[in-house]
């Protein structure tokens, strides 16, 4: 469980790091307000720093907004727009697995320790 722990803050850092990089530096589209898009993520940091499983769980609903914008400007995009849209929704679905690992993980592991034991 400590092992999917930390690929759900490595993979939150590494879809941040894209993000923020993406938008103001590798291809910007405007001004860069867009990076503004990572802030979610980054309000994810303290309660998985803390193990709360409501953050892992609100965040395995959030990051499907990350997937869906990923899957539509890799489709509508060109270049290298759209290699970086791909690996963010790829990211993204990774984040995913990771998060749904550790809160089935974690559920599991409280529910054997109420049962009594035969």
């Amino acid at each position: 469980m400590a092992l999917a722990g930390r690929a759900v803050l490595a993979l939150l850092c590494m879809l941040a790091g894209l993000g923020l990089a993406w938008e103001l530096w590798l291809a910007p589209i405007g001004r860069g307000t867009l990076a503004l898009k990572v802030l979610p993520l980054l309000l994810a940091l303290p309660g998985l720093l803390r193990h709360r499983l409501y953050t892992y769980r609100w965040l395995s609903l959030l990051v499907w907004l990350y997937v869906l914008e990923g899957l539509v400007r890799a489709t509508s995009e060109s270049g290298r727009g759209a290699l970086l849209a791909a690996v963010e929704a790829t990211l993204a679905v990774a984040l995913f697995i990771a998060a749904t690992f550790y809160i089935r993980r974690r559920l599991a592991d409280g529910a054997a320790r109420r049962e009594p034991a035969a």
